[in-house]
């Protein structure tokens, strides 16, 4: 006789049932943690999830490109902007500074930005000067945020892909016995599989633009859905329904 949820012994029922909550109670769990580790913090200075994700794996703007890019946008022209942008993408060497970056920051930033301008901040300390490499230094414009290193994204998705897909596939096990129809269970079987390819893939992805922390969310929403529905699914079948061969 070939089982379905339905019809198991009580046994086989009991271990898939508590197999089933304990992971979505740790999927549960893991959602809390990411909460705290990549909303939370972000939250505190205005950027929303798909910010902080794409600042996770992407990296951060330097504070000087943030400037230049932002309030102080129409001090410079696109020309001299690029050549600062290239110059930090580089690296920011300093060896460069003189001769690529600070003929710019002379012609259209050291009015403002020098020890004698006299041009302060909203809380009344002087703004930055610019005047020269180690002024910039100091004042901590050029610290280069890169992301997750490369080493670092093939130890946590060797780690997830490993993990989770031993996780889907008992999950998937336990609703192939399902009594639904077979397409159902087969797009619900493969729908975690997917999602992780995206939610994972999307990382690398996101390291290059960081428009695919979009794709970081979907992957992680449509994972939580399927193994939410297959859990649920299982459980009423286990416990609450009828048996169609009663």
């Amino acid at each position: 006789m070939q089982y379905t949820l339905r019809t198991l012994p009580l046994a086989q029922r009991v271990l898939f049932s508590c197999f089933l909550v304990l992971i979505g109670l740790g999927y549960l769990a893991a959602i809390l943690f990411l909460y705290f580790v990549d909303v939370e913090p972000h939250s505190g200075t205005g950027e929303g999830m798909i910010q902080g994700i794409a600042d996770k794996y992407h990296g951060v703007p330097t504070r000087l490109e943030i400037a230049l890019r932002g309030p102080m946008a129409d001090r410079a022209s696109i020309a001299d902007k690029k050549k600062v942008f290239k110059w930090i993408k580089s690296g920011a060497p300093e060896d460069t500074f003189d001769t690529e970056v600070k003929p710019v920051l002379q012609a259209n930033c050291v009015r403002c930005h020098s020890p004698n301008s006299g041009v302060k901040r909203a809380n009344g300390e002087p703004v930055p000067s610019f005047m020269t490499y180690q002024d910039i230094v100091d004042a901590e414009l050029i610290d280069i945020d890169t992301g997750l290193t490369i080493a670092q994204l093939a130890r946590v998705s060797h780690i997830h892909l490993f993990g989770i897909s031993l996780l889907v596939f008992v999950t998937g096990f336990i609703i192939s016995m399902s009594e639904t129809p077979m397409w159902f269970r087969v797009v619900l079987i493969a729908a975690p599989y997917a999602a992780m390819f995206s939610d994972i893939g999307a990382w690398w992805l996101a390291k290059w633009d960081a428009l695919f922390a979009w794709f970081v969310v979907i992957g992680g929403a449509v994972m939580g859905m399927a193994l939410a529905v297959q859990i649920l699914l299982a459980l009423w079948e286990m416990w609450l329904a009828r048996s169609k061969h009663a």
